[in-house]
C-alpha cells in the first residue's frame, strides 16, 4: 500500500475531536506508506502539504450568513439557494485544484459531509465525487439528526443529497453502533465502525521538568486531592454532577479543577456552576488560561501546559457527560492511568462498557455507593493501581492504534481494489 490521502474538513486546528482523530488517522496511514495532505478553511499544520481555503471554514462570514437563513425555518429564499450553489461551485473548483496539485489518490472526509455546519462544502464534495469517481472515505463523528438545532431547517433536499452522500466508491465510517444503525436506516448505506483510539501501544513519557510544577502552579497544596474535569464547559458534560460528587466527599482537600472554557456557547452554564459550587462549598477552579495546545508562556510569563501535562498530576477524573458521540476524555484518562468516574451515557453503555473496564459508574445521579468507591480509589494506592493497569490492558486491545491500522487497511482495499499488505 502507498499513495496520497487528502484530508478534507472545515477546520483542522485546535483540540476538537475531529482534528485530533484526523491526526491519529494520518499517523497510522503514514505507517501504511500513505502521505497526507490537508484541505480546510482553518489549518494549523505545517505550510507544506496543506491547502487553506478561507471560504471552507464554517465561521467564514458568507457561511454564517447562509446558516442564519436555513436553520430554524422551513422555507428558504431563491437567492439563498443561488448563494449556496455559487459558493459550492467555487469550493468544488478548489477541490479539483487540491486533488491535482497534491496528486491525491484517496479523499478522507472528516465530518465535512456529516454535520451540516458548512452546507456549500458538503454539496461541493458530493458533486466532486460524482464527477470524478475518486475513491473516498467519509469519517462521520456526529450526524445532523443527532443535534436538535438542525431539526428545523429549510434544506431537506440538500441534507438528503449531501449529508452524507451515497456514492459507489465512498466508504462510510462511524464511531459508535447507534450511528451505524441510524445511517443504514436513514440512508440505506452500510458503514464500518471504527472507535476513537489512542496510541496505547506507546505509553506516555514520565513527567518532565517543565510539567513537574503543575499542581503548585494551579494553586494546589501537596496534600490536596486533585479532581480533574477535562472538558469544555457545556451543559451536556454534566459538570454539576462532578460538583455534587465533591460535595458528598465532604473534605475541603478535594479540589475540582476544570481544564477548558465555555468558548462560544455562552457563559450561562459556567455561571450556574459557579453558583452551585459556592452553595455546596466546593472549591471549583478554572485553569483554561493555563492549558493550551502547545507549551508556551502567557502574557504574564507564566507557563502554559498541554492537557497531557495536566493528566498525570490528577488524582481522579470526572466524566459525568449526559451525551457523547464516543468519549475521548475517557480514553485519555485511561491512557494516563488516572481513575475516572463515568455517567452511563448511551454510547458508553453500548459500545464501551461491555469491553470490561473497571470504572465507577453513575446512572444520572451521584449515589453514596459511588462516593464511597471514589474515596476508596483515591485513598487506596494499591487498589487504584490495579484498576488503572487493568483498564490500560483492556484499552490496548479495543482502542489502540492496532485496531485503527487493521480497519484502515480494509477501508483502503475496499475503495481502491488494491490487495492488503
Amino acid at each position: 500500500m502507498s499513495g496520497r490521502i487528502g484530508f478534507i474538513s472545515t477546520r483542522f486546528a485546535g483540540t476538537d475531536g475531529v482534528s485530533l482523530e484526523a491526526l491519529k488517522w494520518s499517523q497510522v496511514l503514514e505507517q501504511l506508506n500513505y502521505r497526507s495532505s490537508w484541505y480546510a478553511g482553518l489549518i494549523d499544520h505545517e505550510p507544506e502539504d496543506i491547502m487553506c481555503v478561507p471560504e471552507a471554514f464554517f465561521g467564514h462570514p458568507e457561511n454564517v450568513w447562509l446558516n442564519e437563513r436555513i436553520w430554524g425555518r422551513t422555507q428558504r429564499d431563491a437567492f439563498v439557494t443561488r448563494r449556496i450553489m455559487d459558493v459550492a461551485e467555487y469550493l468544488k473548483s478548489t477541490l479539483y485544484r487540491f486533488a491535482r496539485d497534491h496528486r491525491i489518490d484517496i479523499l478522507c472526509l472528516q465530518n465535512a459531509v456529516t454535520i451540516p455546519m458548512h452546507v456549500p462544502l458538503g454539496v461541493a464534495i458530493t458533486q466532486f465525487l460524482a464527477e470524478t469517481g475518486m475513491p473516498a472515505i467519509a469519517h462521520h463523528h456526529d450526524f445532523y439528526w443527532e443535534r436538535t438545532r438542525f431539526s428545523v431547517n429549510a434544506i431537506p433536499d440538500l441534507l438528503d443529497m449531501a449529508f452524507p452522500p451515497r456514492h459507489v466508491r465512498l466508504q462510510h465510517v462511524v464511531i459508535n453502533e447507534a450511528a451505524q444503525e441510524e445511517l443504514a436506516l436513514r440512508k440505506g448505506v452500510p458503514a464500518m465502525l471504527i472507535p476513537n483510539v489512542l496510541d496505547f501501544e506507546n505509553p506516555p513519557p514520565p513527567v518532565d521538568e517543565y510539567a513537574s510544577d503543575v499542581r503548585a502552579q494551579i494553586g494546589l497544596e501537596p496534600d490536596d486531592v486533585f479532581i480533574l474535569q477535562p472538558t469544555r464547559i457545556v451543559p451536556r458534560k454534566g459538570i454539576e454532577h462532578a460538583i455534587k460528587l465533591v460535595q458528598m466527599l465532604g473534605d475541603p482537600k478535594y479540589k475540582l479543577v476544570i481544564s477548558h472554557e465555555a468558548g462560544d456557547e455562552g457563559f450561562e452554564y459556567r455561571n450556574m456552576l459557579c453558583e452551585l459550587a459556592r452553595e455546596a462549598r466546593v472549591d471549583l477552579r478554572f485553569i483554561a488560561t493555563r492549558v493550551g495546545e502547545t507549551r508556551q508562556l502567557d502574557d504574564e510569563g507564566r507557563k502554559v501546559y498541554t492537557l497531557g501535562d495536566i493528566y498525570p498530576h490528577a488524582d481522579f477524573v470526572t466524566y459525568p457527560s449526559l451525551y457523547e458521540g464516543f468519549g475521548n476524555a475517557l480514553l485519555e484518562a485511561i491512557y494516563y492511568r488516572v481513575p475516572v468516574l463515568v455517567n452511563r451515557y448511551s454510547v458508553f453503555g453500548r459500545d464501551i462498557e461491555p469491553k470490561g473496564f473497571q470504572i465507577p459508574l453513575m446512572d444520572g445521579f451521584v449515589t453514596r455507593k459511588v462516593v464511597d468507591e471514589v474515596r476508596r480509589i483515591v485513598n487506596d494506592r494499591e487498589y487504584r493501581m490495579l484498576l488503572t493497569e487493568h483498564n490500560y490492558r483492556v484499552a490496548i486491545r479495543y482502542f489502540g492504534y492496532s485496531v485503527l491500522r487493521r480497519s484502515l487497511r480494509t477501508l483502503i482495499t475496499n475503495v481502491t481494489g488494491l490487495p492488503e499488505v
